[in-house]
């Protein structure tokens, strides 16, 4: 019998491919350079490469759902979140206008952004997991999933001054953004479940409303 052939030796000039960095590891490297340099939507989005346009939607939702203050930046982060969720709805590719990648997102903002987006992703890194792939692996269901963030971006652009108003919304984009990015069915029903929240709170703030226009009518009436 002839001796095994030996393994054939790598090809010359060919490297092995660096390990993908995590979510949260990215984010803290963004942070990090946040203190030498401006930062732009097109920084993070190279800094992310193919994952880019889901965690752009996750750090465009979150400040609806913290304290920290959009000065000047509600209107065009939620108008973001519509279009890239157009796009995908589509079937295209993600897209954002050149003078929203090139527009500087001020400093102690994006400091505020960067440490609760970690510590959310920190968390979404041990919950995330491919599961329940059947609703994320058709390419009508990710247009659908991506039709439900675009809806929930419309809503963020509505200027309502109202607690979880915005905070709803903001949750859909972020379980979904979450659910397709992994492939996480479970995120992506966690998702429709809080639209539906969303929706039922919207509807019992309206009843309430009503009630109280109608008594505010009986006492002005006498």
């Amino acid at each position: 019998m002839s001796a095994s052939a030996p393994n054939p030796a790598p090809a010359p000039g060919r490297r092995p491919h660096p390990p993908v960095r995590k979510l949260s590891e990215e984010l803290r490297l963004l942070q990090e350079r946040a203190k030498t340099e401006e930062i732009t939507a097109r920084t993070v989005i190279v800094a992310l490469g193919g994952r880019a346009y889901s965690l752009l939607l996750i750090l465009l939702a979150l400040p609806f759902i913290t304290p920290i203050p959009l000065p000047g930046l509600s209107t065009p982060f939620g108008l973001a979140i519509v279009l890239i969720a157009l796009r995908l709805t589509l079937g295209q590719r993600p897209w954002l206008p050149k003078t929203f990648q090139r527009r500087v997102l001020p400093p102690k903002f994006f400091d505020q952004l960067m440490r609760f987006a970690g510590r959310i992703i920190a968390g979404f890194e041990k919950l995330l997991r491919p599961r329940l792939a059947l609703l994320t692996d058709y390419g009508w269901q990710r247009q659908a999933h991506a039709g439900l963030m675009m809806i929930s971006g419309l809503a963020l652009l509505l200027p309502l001054p109202i607690p979880f108003t915005n905070s709803f919304p903001a949750w859909v984009v972020v379980l979904m953004a979450g659910g397709l990015l992994e492939r996480d069915g479970v995120f992506v029903t966690a998702a429709y479940a809080m639209f539906a929240a969303g929706i039922l709170y919207f509807v019992l703030l309206g009843e309430a409303a009503a009630k109280l226009m109608e008594r505010l009518g009986h006492w002005i009436m006498g």
